[in-house]
């Protein structure tokens, strides 16, 4: 069967669905085409992070592994998961340690000559997996429970997704957005963060771009920064989360077209940052730090930003990790984060520990 799993935050509590036929439009037109066709329908799609160098004017240099749009046609279905058994093996990484060194220290040359103030830089991590998919993602939601996961499985073709940041949620003419920078371990007091300059400055700094991107479909006046700096705790972690609204009568293709990317996991500029992230990435990103969503009968609609995310196919699944680079940020440091998110994924299998996003 293929199978469709969304947590709370999309449909208010966690549904499970029948993926009954499903779409892999190759063009932002097809796409937009085909979600207006079906409209009336619940609807789940999917948007890759290299869709968006379009919408920037840009051409991705890279080749991607999977699909760029899917679009599902759903029935609801409930679901009683058993034992589900599985297993990871790492095969390797996008990036070596000393290139990962190297391409922080070209990142920090831009921003010292001014090309950009901070950019989200990643590298992804090869697992060959066998047994079951779904165990994987079971697993994983059950250490680190969050309101925007999603598991798909339709064919071949598996999407794990962690994620617990909102891209954007409409409902009626409310349009909400809210970008998390700044992570603290559970243990830690929150208050930690208003101590924590960089942190601090990231999250404005995304926070002003997504005030921004709302800007171009909101009616006037209306954008508004509902919280900033605000902390929400899960099971291992704090996360430092803002929240913009505006009032709105567009459509989801004008808000998609004047938002996507992402934000929070590009960088400031963003025309610029998605340059340097294309030229010094070796890995496409696909549909990680994309966007994972449905669409109700009414066209209101609810996505996430696809952070903690793995695709897969067959027993080939990709997992990534990154941070937020500025001016000060520390390249070794940095490069045992990644890391340490990484081991985490497999960690989450092995000791029943939970990643970090």
């Amino acid at each position: 069967m293929n199978l469709l799993i969304l947590e709370r935050g999309f449909l208010g509590e966690r549904k499970t669905f029948e993926v009954t036929d499903f779409f892999l439009p190759p063009t932002w037109e097809e796409f937009f085409s085909l979600v207006e066709k079906l409209g009336g329908e619940t609807l789940f799609f999917y948007i890759s992070f290299e869709s968006g160098y379009e919408l920037l004017r840009l051409k991705p240099s890279k080749r991607n592994l999977f699909p760029p749009f899917l679009v599902a046609r759903l029935k609801e279905k409930p679901l009683k998961v058993g034992r589900e058994n599985f297993s990871l093996t790492l095969k390797g990484l996008s990036l070596s340690r000393e290139d990962y060194l190297q391409r922080l220290e070209e990142i920090k040359r831009y921003i010292e000559r001014g090309d950009i103030y901070q950019v989200n830089f990643t590298v992804r991590f090869d697992f060959k997996l066998t047994g079951s998919p779904l165990g994987l993602y079971e697993r994983f939601i059950k250490n680190q429970e969050v309101p925007y996961g999603v598991f798909l499985k339709v064919e071949d073709l598996t999407v794990v997704s962690g994620s617990m940041e909102l891209f954007l949620q409409k409902a009626g003419q409310r349009l909400t957005s809210k970008p998390i920078k700044g992570t603290l371990p559970k243990g830690q007091d929150p208050q930690r963060f208003f101590e924590m300059e960089k942190e601090l400055a990231e999250n404005l700094m995304i926070t002003d771009m997504v005030r921004n991107d709302l800007g171009r479909v909101a009616l006037k006046g209306s954008v508004k920064v509902e919280k900033l700096f605000g902390v929400e705790s899960y099971k291992t972690l704090h996360q430092l989360v803002s929240t913009v609204t505006c009032k709105t009568d567009r459509g989801f293709k004008e808000i998609i077209e004047a938002t996507f990317p992402p934000a929070s996991v590009t960088g400031a500029p963003k025309r610029r940052a998605v340059e340097i992230i294309d030229l010094l990435e070796p890995h496409a990103r696909e549909v990680y730090c994309g966007t994972l969503g449905v669409i109700k009968p009414n066209g209101d609609f609810t996505c996430n930003v696809a952070i903690r995310t793995a695709i897969g196919r067959g027993e080939d699944i990709f997992y990534y990790a990154g941070g937020g680079i500025v001016w000060d940020s520390d390249p070794q440091r940095e490069w045992e984060e990644v890391n340490l998110k990484a081991r985490a994924f497999l960690s989450c299998i092995e000791t029943n520990s939970c990643p970090q996003p």
